[in-house]
């Protein structure tokens, strides 16, 4: 008789939520009263809305189909390719627009930062931005937000870009004046010796005419702390956690070459994609290398929460009202940018939850 040999531990209990089997998501947030909004960003599939809302057992393109449509006369009122959706939780979900389809250099006027009422479902106003803000290279990624400081709140986007400099982007959601913070910082930018490896394999561009070049992605995963007054960051390529004071952010008497010196490192907790905070300060962020989950308690203390081999490429985290955690797998490794132009990815994706008994960390007071 052969015996029996001991194999992996995988552990958290994870329900699933919705399953996707057309175009590929990124992003999910979850509002103040439970509604579920789910982004879709233009990488080669065929996307027929690039945002939409879980009706059911539906998705309906959010807030109408109209603005899903990309109007190259109206570019600044339609989605083009949404990479991020956020709920504040007071009443709007915001809508960041890469206007980069397939990583394309965005197109002009269109990459935008979109409030969107979810009380009227209309758009109440749009934030784009100057050509020394979103670079040709940009690829604005994900935001965060604190409306406790300045007369209408502040924003802070991520630029991961695989060609130019990472950086931190600050708005002033009053006036909508943005400026680009540690711009190519050694914190903001992929780690030069990381060689990425998921499912076993090493993580790399790989097209179809056989030519290979190192995967590289810079500052991606982002969190708030539930004060407003530190800002977690990651570059995706990169197992490192940093953080930063946002008052030091929004300071523009502090150059940026000098304000690397405010930045905080935290350690390695894997290497992540999307990132989020609750009410009692903790980070949770994923770990595609290793289909895990992370939280990193406010004393630097990190733990693993889940561990599953469902986890393929955790994606965008968001946290509910009824204390689960959410997250979007979607097998981004297994694209066909990263296998000489074949697609392993497996129908369906998922958004998957798992209860941690806390809520998500304010914007407001």
């Amino acid at each position: 008789m052969k015996p029996i040999l001991p194999i992996e531990k995988y552990f958290g209990t994870l329900e699933l939520v919705f399953a996707f089997n057309g175009a590929m998501p990124t992003g999910v947030s979850v509002s103040e009263t439970g509604r579920i909004f789910i982004c879709f960003p233009k990488w080669g599939d065929d996307v027929k809305f690039t945002v939409a809302e879980i009706v059911g057992d539906k998705l309906q393109p959010y807030p109408n189909l109209e603005t899903n449509i990309v109007n190259l006369e109206n570019i600044t009122n339609s989605f083009i390719s949404v990479q991020s959706v956020v709920a504040d939780g007071r009443g709007t979900l915001w809508v960041v627009d890469t206007a980069a389809p397939n990583f394309s250099e965005p197109i002009k006027g269109g990459a935008k930062l979109v409030a969107v009422d979810l009380k009227t479902n209309t758009i109440r106003r749009v934030y784009t931005f100057t050509e020394d803000v979103v670079l040709p290279t940009t690829y604005l990624n994900d935001v965060r937000f604190d409306f406790r400081i300045g007369n209408a709140g502040y924003a802070y986007i991520t630029d991961s870009s695989s060609k130019g400099p990472g950086a931190i982007i600050v708005v002033d959601l009053e006036n909508g004046n943005a400026f680009r913070r540690l711009n190519g910082a050694n914190s903001t930018s992929p780690d030069p010796y990381m060689i990425p490896k998921v499912e076993g394999k090493v993580l790399m561009n790989r097209n179809k005419d056989g030519g290979t070049s190192p995967f590289r992605l810079a500052s991606d995963g982002i969190a708030i702390s539930p004060d407003g007054k530190v800002l977690f960051f990651c570059p995706l390529t990169s197992r490192h956690l940093f953080s930063i004071s946002t008052e030091a952010l929004r300071d523009r008497n502090i150059p940026d070459r000098d304000l690397h010196y405010h930045v905080k490192y935290w350690g390695e907790k894997g290497a992540s994609d999307g990132m989020i905070t609750d009410a009692k300060g903790a980070v949770y962020a994923g770990d595609y290398e290793n289909n895990s989950i992370r939280k990193i308690l406010p004393n630097a203390t990190m733990v693993t929460i889940a561990h599953d081999p469902r986890i393929l490429w955790p994606d965008t985290f968001s946290i509910g009202p009824d204390q689960y955690l959410y997250v979007i797998v979607n097998q981004l490794h297994r694209q066909a940018r990263f296998h000489y132009g074949k697609d392993l990815r497996q129908k369906p994706y998922s958004l998957l939850r798992m209860k941690i008994d806390e809520f998500p960390a304010p914007t407001f007071p």
